[in-house]
């Protein structure tokens, strides 16, 4: 009887080199700068430092021909960050790939899934 009820997820990291690379930790981060509207927000719901999620912004805007984020300086009018159509197509194209490896691997997750040995109260 199959008691590994659990869906298992795929975690893609795509590298293009050394020190540029893309995963699901900046792809929330994205995810949340786009909802929050700012950096330091987003960050925060994440438990990671402010100066953790300004250097993956840096990071990011870097490795790509024109910025992912924009941000601007805080002060009496308060600061901000919003996602470039750039972040916005990469946030997307990200995603899509997520989808497309889980469809096109789902048959060989499923036989995988049900060799786990069956683990009593779920430890």
């Amino acid at each position: 009887m199959d008691t590994n009820t659990k869906r298992p997820v795929l975690r893609i990291r795509i590298v293009f080199g050394d020190e540029e690379m893309i995963g699901p930790g900046k792809a929330e981060l994205l995810e949340r700068i786009d909802r929050c509207g700012s950096i330091a927000a987003a960050g925060r719901e994440m438990s990671m430092s402010y100066k953790r999620a300004w250097q993956l912004i840096g990071t990011l805007n870097a490795m790509f021909r024109e910025p992912l984020v924009d941000s601007t300086r805080g002060g009496p009018g308060g600061g901000g960050a919003v996602l470039t159509e750039t972040g916005r197509r990469v946030l997307a194209l990200y995603r899509a790939f997520e989808a497309d490896a889980a469809a096109a691997g789902a048959a060989r997750l499923n036989d995988m899934q049900a060799l786990l040995r069956d683990i009593p109260d779920g430890r």
